[in-house]
């Protein structure tokens, strides 16, 4: 592999020369700008990026860390953030915790090791070890869709209270009476937000709950799956409110398997909003937000503070829902369901 020196004994100047032609350090004459190109060209030098960064104190380079990347929310999010950094001259490192706290941490000491020049978490809930490492980081930092306890910094969210709270009123408004709820992990307080809200729903309108109507499952499609086998053996239940559009998925395909139709006999609706759930059939009701803007809105926060060398007041920045009316929901048409097992 070529080096620096090599470069520089080919176009006949001092390697610091050569330096100075890639960093725009300090003016050189057209010719010799000319002649050091021509020879990285001929030697393909690749110059460090490491070498550079510690001149420069700068990497040009952003480490992003999801929770799940097998989800396609997290997806979907980091392309908003990936493409605002590229436009914006920065390369994203994305790491995936699995909502494994301890995988996490390491995965935030490696990105910090990396000497980033800011930081983008989605966390993977509660997590008293990453609040130490992210309060003992020395980068700017954006936190996206779940907050993380004990940690002072920029937070990019949909308002998951208000999300639900408009799900579960869409479905009242379709005149049911008996809801249901896939609730998200206990473990992360979205769960909790949007477990508010649909209650706030049900109170406001004088509309019954009970704790045997409301399930817990991961944000996964098979959790969504195994909850819809516990709530639909309720005969009572003619719509359910997932927690996230996973799950909602998951409901949908034991519904299909089991002869249950949708909407006619169930009305099915989800949060989050990412793209793929309007080409399932039926398509998914959802609430949300483009999931993309909400990359691009916490990509451009965190480039606009660190081009402020992190100083100014921590911003809470919540992105209002938005109900997506499509195929799973409906008003309720008397039935006798089977029970299933």
């Amino acid at each position: 592999m070529a080096t620096i020196k090599d470069v520089a004994a080919l176009a006949g100047v001092s390697y610091t020369t050569v330096s100075h032609v890639i960093n725009k350090s300090r003016p050189v004459s057209d010719k010799v700008r000319g002649d050091v190109e021509a020879a990285i060209r001929r030697l393909n030098y690749v110059p460090s990026a490491v070498a550079r960064s510690l001149k420069q104190q700068a990497t040009s380079t952003i480490g992003l860390l999801v929770s799940n990347s097998t989800n396609p929310y997290f997806a979907e999010l980091a392309r908003g953030i990936e493409d605002t950094c590229y436009r914006a001259g920065y390369c994203v490192i994305l790491c995936n915790s699995d909502d494994n706290s301890e995988r996490q941490q390491t995965y935030l000491r490696v990105l910090l090791e990396k000497r980033i020049d800011g930081l983008i978490i989605c966390s993977a809930g509660d997590d008293l070890g990453l609040a130490e490492h992210v309060r003992d980081a020395q980068v700017p930092i954006i936190i996206v869709d779940r907050a993380v306890k004990g940690v002072t910094a920029d937070l990019v969210q949909i308002d998951h209270f208000k999300g639900a709270y408009i799900a579960t009123r869409h479905l009242l408004e379709l005149r049911h009476k008996s809801i249901g709820c896939i609730a998200g992990p206990a473990f992360a307080a979205v769960s909790a937000e949007r477990l508010d809200g649909y209650r706030k729903a049900l109170s406001e309108a004088g509309a019954p709950w009970r704790a045997e109507w409301v399930v817990e499952g991961d944000f996964t499609a098979e959790s969504g799956y195994k909850a819809a086998r516990k709530l639909l053996k309720r005969p009572e239940i003619t719509a359910i409110f997932a927690s996230n559009d996973l799950m909602g998925i998951g409901l949908l395909r034991f519904a299909t398997e089991h002869g249950i139709r949708v909407p006619s006999q169930l009305s099915v609706i989800g949060f989050d909003g990412i793209g793929l759930t309007k080409y399932f059939y039926p398509s998914l009701t959802t609430v949300g937000q483009s999931i993309h803007r909400q990359g691009e809105i916490a990509a451009s926060t965190l480039i606009e503070r660190m081009r402020k060398g992190g100083e100014g007041r921590v911003r809470r920045i919540l992105v209002n829902p938005e109900l997506w009316i499509r195929e799973s929901t409906g008003a309720p048409v008397a039935f006798i369901r089977s029970r299933h097992e």
